[in-house]
């Protein structure tokens, strides 16, 4: 009775795979907006996109969760040298001052088509352009930066 019930456990297993059809790639169909915000060229002639993306990566992201919300703020640090490059990813530097007050801007880049971890992909001759814009020690970026 043992080996009936093993019999029977693989069969329905292998009913399970069939009927489930072969296994598709997740990161081919997850969604973001490749539709782009703003675009800022670097002094080595790179051209930029900020792309809207979602809420990993793009404006969607980070407007929302570090408070950058004026197209400036990106374009002015990378409107700079790049900063740091490991391959495609590039980190560029800047400064944003209000007064006496002051902080420092990191955006980050994928300058490639997709990503590192190949979930995005941002078609053929493009380029993914700015994953995520942050204020350096701080959670959110102060309200005055967008000022």
């Amino acid at each position: 009775m043992k080996a009936i019930n093993v019999v029977a456990a693989a069969v329905a297993g292998a009913a399970l795979l069939v009927a489930a059809g072969p296994a598709t790639e997740a990161s081919a169909d997850r969604y973001w907006s490749k539709k782009v915000k703003c675009e800022e060229s670097d002094p080595e002639g790179r051209v930029i996109p900020t792309r809207y993306g979602n809420g990993d990566l793009g404006w969607s992201h980070f407007s929302g969760k570090h408070n950058i919300r004026k197209c400036r703020v990106v374009n002015a640090a990378l409107a700079g040298k790049v900063d740091r490059k490991n391959g495609g990813r590039l980190g560029y530097y800047g400064v944003a001052r209000n007064g006496r007050r002051m902080v420092k801007i990191v955006v980050i880049v994928q300058y490639a088509r997709r990503t590192a971890d190949g979930e995005y992909d941002a078609g053929k001759g493009q380029k993914i352009g700015v994953i995520t814009a942050y204020c350096k020690g701080v959670t959110k970026c102060p309200d005055w930066v967008n000022a």
